[in-house]
């Protein structure tokens, strides 16, 4: 049986493939806006790295692996795989790979890092018990 717990480890490999396809195509083929569209797009760009590394978060917090090592390099991780996306799309036609684009993508996983870094580590904040309520849950009994 397909456990909640298996699900959420494949999560970040899955939206790391979700992210890939969509680079694949032209910018317009899969959405497209109809007020603001660039700006929304470029926007995505912050907002889908902090999803990707907090993904790689819940991976680790369900097996009660996140230390502040496991955490630098799964933002590290999140990061690089920004870069590799950005590389991707210089081959893609009607794409293009723009240093820009890829420090929205770590600004993104920075502000992930940050919100993770002051919640869990330094319980401060209101989601530092959402931290604490994940592992729980998914501790082994």
């Amino acid at each position: 049986m397909i456990t909640l717990r298996w699900i959420v480890r494949v999560l970040p490999f899955t939206y790391m493939g979700f992210i890939w396809f969509l680079s694949s195509r032209p910018a317009d083929a899969i959405v497209n806006f109809h007020v603001h569209d660039s700006f929304i797009k470029e926007s995505l760009h912050l907002v889908e790295f902090g999803i990707l590394y907090l993904l790689f978060v819940l991976f680790l917090l369900v097996d009660g692996k996140l230390t502040r090592r496991a955490n630098l390099i799964v933002a590290i991780l999140s990061c690089l795989w920004g870069l590799i996306d950005e590389i991707h799309q210089a081959f893609v036609p009607y794409r293009s790979a723009t240093v820009i684009d890829f420090v929205k993508d770590a600004i993104g996983v920075a502000v992930g890092y940050w919100i993770v870094w002051r919640s869990y580590f330094l319980k401060k904040g209101k989601l530092s018990g959402l931290f604490t309520k994940v592992e729980r849950w998914f501790r082994p009994e």
